[in-house]
């Protein structure tokens, strides 16, 4: 039976690798830095279904996947997958309470977001946020109009590309600046008016997950410089993984792996000797042209 890679979750503070196999259900694997990662793509890349409330429903067509899309689903189940999504504000009934926070990914590089309060911080830790802090919290549509609020007063995105935190991560100022930038904003976004009444705000307590990212021990390593740009059957991937962010693993020689790649391809042990084949393109610097920056190169 075939176990289907479904890429990075992030579990507690850890990042774990998903597996599917159909009727076999998921399971996980734990990497850890230091750690010496070699795989290469067998067969076809796969659509994964859709997973929803702890729960995979398998493709109903049994779908493929071209190597560069960045989900491993096929239109049919991405449309599914959003007719639930909070994102795309098909679920404003959703009776959960929610929590806006303020995202950190590089200088000047901040994003508002919302995220179910039961999650905690993993929506942070899925998007690679490497400081950040919670905003307030309240029903759904509140947290949503703080969102828009924020955007529109302060001009602040409520997304940022992969591309451009990757670029930002080669060189990051000290945790105290981080913080202090975090905090400022936390401090403009409070003084402004219009806040729904629904929505409790929240103090400003910034959190750094440097140390969780494993960044702290990059210091002598060559800076990530170069990303997988797609995967084919008998493309390999062989390294050290030194670190891991949002959806990317980093790996000792500066290259990443965006593991949204790998999902739906079944992964297996190389051949001995095997060193890295995979399509890779450059890692622009966080001074590129905004084109560069998304990838556009």
């Amino acid at each position: 039976m075939t176990w289907w890679c479904t890429g990075i979750r992030w579990k507690g503070s850890a990042p774990v690798i998903g597996w599917y196999g159909q009727e076999r259900g998921e399971r996980v694997s734990t990497p850890e830095y230091g750690q010496r990662l070699a795989f290469v793509a067998r067969g076809e890349r796969h659509c994964l279904g859709v997973w929803r409330a702890g729960k995979r429903t398998p493709c109903p067509a049994s779908a493929t996947v071209p190597g560069r899309a960045g989900s491993a689903q096929c239109p049919e189940c991405a449309r599914l997958d959003r007719s639930f999504s909070v994102a795309a504000d098909t679920n404003a009934a959703d009776p959960r309470t929610y929590r806006v926070y303020l995202a950190w990914f590089g200088p000047g590089m901040v994003k508002v977001g919302i995220t179910a309060e039961e999650r905690g911080s993993a929506r942070l830790l899925e998007q690679g946020a490497v400081s950040w802090t919670w905003l307030g919290r309240g029903p759904l549509m509140a947290t949503r109009r703080t969102e828009e609020l924020l955007r529109a007063a302060l001009g602040v995105p409520d997304r940022i590309a992969y591309a451009r935190k990757r670029a930002a991560r080669a060189h990051l100022p000290v945790q105290p600046e981080r913080a202090r930038e975090v905090a400022e904003l936390h401090g403009r976004a409070a003084a402004l008016a219009g806040w729904p009444e629904s929505l409790e705000r929240l103090g400003c307590e910034v959190t750094d997950h440097a140390a969780v990212f494993g960044m702290d021990g990059w210091d002598g390593l060559p800076a990530p410089e170069r990303v997988v740009a797609e995967m084919a059957a008998g493309r390999a991937v062989v390294g050290r993984l030194v670190g891991a962010a949002g959806p990317d693993l980093h790996f000792e020689d500066g290259l990443v792996v965006d593991t949204r790649l790998l999902a739906g391809w079944e992964l297996a042990a190389p051949d001995e000797g095997a060193v890295t084949s995979a399509q890779v393109a450059r890692i622009p610097s966080a001074a590129a042209s905004p084109m560069e920056q998304d990838g556009l190169f």
